[in-house]
Order: structure tokens, then C-alpha cells, then sequence
């Protein structure tokens, strides 16, 4: 007969049944669910664990090598960086998360994850909550998942039908406007200057009336394409202004960056060569407007926007398919 050592339950006692219970209700739960024990090793991984990620629990069990239903190469799951007491790292490695300040009360993130064996990226909104023993030391953290991917593709399209324009798919007037806000206190606080460049197609009335609605429609979308391709850079923006008209914001750009920028527009526009009988060259070309300002007291963003507006409107005075500079520059194609 085998002694019971001290404190040990009794076999077949509460706590056995209790934690049986425990184990295999959990396994049975319909939130994707499983667990890690102190050392990241996998002590569980339910049914609906399963079904989400194509990862049977056999692969997985007694192993540290749950990521691989989530990512392609090694990286921690949020579980993990409880346990390791990592949660620091949370916003470098996740989409958006909560307050990880308080990690003993659990943390919640949420991710793009390419799933491997599925074939197909999810957006999961993960939960990770620890589980101590008596004495306060960690047993185990169990981490729950949820599929929110068509809630944030719906999302993500809310928010692009709110910032982009429906034509051409570029930012719209609301874009503009508060991002040259943003990047105006930016450029305060920092002492750059920046420019703006207002951009008009030529005679697009005429091209209307010539080639219809629709030609016009896909005229301005090619001229936001290019324009997109020509302002490449993270922190620049390209913007329908309304109508025919653009807007592109450069920061960190003086007058001489900005009238290379506004050269290169045009010299692609007329590799482009849209056909347009209305113009004096005979395809479509471009006026643009440009200002430039150092952070100044006396200075405002409306003050360079009518800045950029009355250097157009000279562009197009000068006889358009150009550029013309609130600095005086002007270029003729």
C-alpha cells in the first residue's frame, strides 16, 4: 500500500473530480481556447482551438511550438509574454491593445495573424489571463481567442468611405484638411517648413463636353494615379480637392523640393498623353500652384492654402500646362 504524502488529495477526492471537470469542460468550450504552463509549454488546446487555426492538439501538446498556428516565423503569443513578464513588448507586436499596466488582472490585444495551416489571415481579438497557486506564483495562463475579421474588413471600409474619395480612391477634402492641420503643428513644433501644391486639369469642362462623364471620370483617375506615384514618400499626402482639382501636401519641403516634385508631375502627365481636342497642345495637361512656408507667428494653413491658390491661379493666367511658385519660380512645359 502506497502512503498518501501530506496534503496530497485522496484519490478519487473532490479536487481530482474538480479538476477533471475543469480540464474537460474547457476543452469542450466554443471559444477557442489554450493553455500555457509556466515554462510556455502547451497544456491545452480545445476543440475550438482546433477548428480555428487547422492545428490539431496533438501537434501542439507538451510543446512551445503554438506559434506556428499563427504566424509563419517564431514569434511570442500574447500568453507568452505573460508569462515571461514581457508585457511591455504588447504594443511593438500587436495591432492595438489595452492597458497592459496591470498584467496580473490579464491583458487583451488584437492582431492580423496569417494562419499557416489555414491558408487565409484572420483578425483575432486575444485575451491572456494568469492563474497563481496559493503562494502567488504563476501555474498557467490561458489565453482566448475570437475571429473579428469581418467586423474589422467592415470596419476598415467605414473608415476608408469616411477618408477617401469614391472616384479616384485617394484621400478626400476631409483627409486634406486634417492632415494639414496635423502636419501644420507638426512643422511648428519641429521649425521646417513645408509645401502645398494646388493642382488644376486644364480645360476639364471642355474635355467633359467632348468626351463625356465617364471619360472624364477615368481622366481623373488616372491623374490621381500618377500623382500617387510621383508622391511617394510616408509623410507627403495627395488629395482630391474638389472636382478637377488636387491638392498634395509635402512636408518637410522647401519651394526648390517642391518645384522639382510639381516639374516631375507635369513631364509625367505629358508621357501620359491623354488625348484632349480642347487644349492648346492637344492632350490633357496640368496648372499647378505652389506655396512654401517656414514656421512664421503671422502664418497660418489657410494663409498657404490661398497662397497655393493665387499662384494657380497665375499658372493658369500664364497660359497653364506649368507651375508657378508664391517664391516667384515658374516653369513651362
Amino acid at each position: 500500500m502506497v502512503a498518501k504524502k501530506k496534503g496530497e488529495p485522496a484519490a478519487g477526492s473532490d479536487a481530482d473530480l474538480g479538476q477533471s471537470f475543469a480540464v474537460n469542460l474547457m476543452q469542450h468550450l466554443v471559444v477557442p481556447t489554450f493553455v500555457l504552463d509556466a515554462q510556455c509549454n502547451v497544456l491545452i488546446w480545445n476543440k475550438a482551438c482546433e477548428r480555428l487555426t487547422g492545428v490539431q492538439a496533438a501537434e501542439v501538446i507538451g510543446t512551445r511550438e503554438h506559434w506556428r498556428a499563427f504566424y509563419e516565423a517564431p514569434r511570442p503569443c500574447l500568453a507568452d509574454l505573460v508569462v515571461q513578464g514581457r508585457v511591455g513588448e504588447v504594443e511593438a507586436l500587436y495591432f492595438t491593445h489595452g492597458d497592459a499596466s496591470g498584467p496580473s488582472f490579464g491583458v487583451h490585444a488584437e492582431n492580423w495573424c496569417v494562419m499557416p495551416c489555414l491558408g487565409s489571415e484572420l483578425y483575432l481579438a486575444i485575451d491572456a489571463g494568469p492563474i497563481y497557486d496559493g503562494d502567488g506564483n504563476l501555474v498557467a495562463v490561458i489565453e482566448t481567442l475570437r475571429d473579428m475579421t469581418d467586423h474589422r474588413r467592415a470596419q476598415t471600409a467605414l473608415e476608408q468611405m469616411a477618408t477617401r474619395d469614391f472616384l479616384t480612391g485617394i484621400a478626400n477634402r476631409r483627409s486634406f484638411d486634417e492632415k494639414l492641420v496635423s502636419e501644420w503643428k507638426r512643422e511648428c513644433r519641429d521649425l521646417r517648413g513645408m509645401s502645398l501644391l494646388m493642382i488644376d486639369v486644364d480645360h476639364f469642362k471642355r474635355y467633359n463636353d467632348t468626351y463625356g462623364h465617364q471619360a472624364g471620370d477615368r481622366c481623373l483617375q488616372q491623374i490621381a494615379t500618377l500623382l500617387e506615384q510621383v508622391v511617394f514618400r510616408p509623410g507627403d499626402l495627395v488629395a482630391r480637392y474638389g472636382g478637377e482639382e488636387f491638392a498634395v501636401i509635402l512636408t518637410a519641403t522647401d519651394a526648390i523640393g517642391a518645384g522639382i516634385v510639381a516639374n516631375r508631375i507635369l513631364e509625367r502627365v505629358a508621357e501620359l498623353a491623354l488625348p484632349h481636342s480642347g487644349s492648346e497642345c492637344g492632350y490633357v495637361t496640368l496648372s499647378i500652384g505652389i506655396s512654401t512656408s517656414l514656421p512664421e507667428p503671422d502664418m497660418t494653413q489657410e494663409n498657404l492654402i490661398s497662397l497655393a491658390d493665387s499662384a494657380l491661379y497665375k499658372a493658369k493666367h500664364a497660359g497653364r500646362n506649368r507651375y508657378v511658385s508664391d517664391q516667384g519660380a515658374e516653369t513651362v512645359e
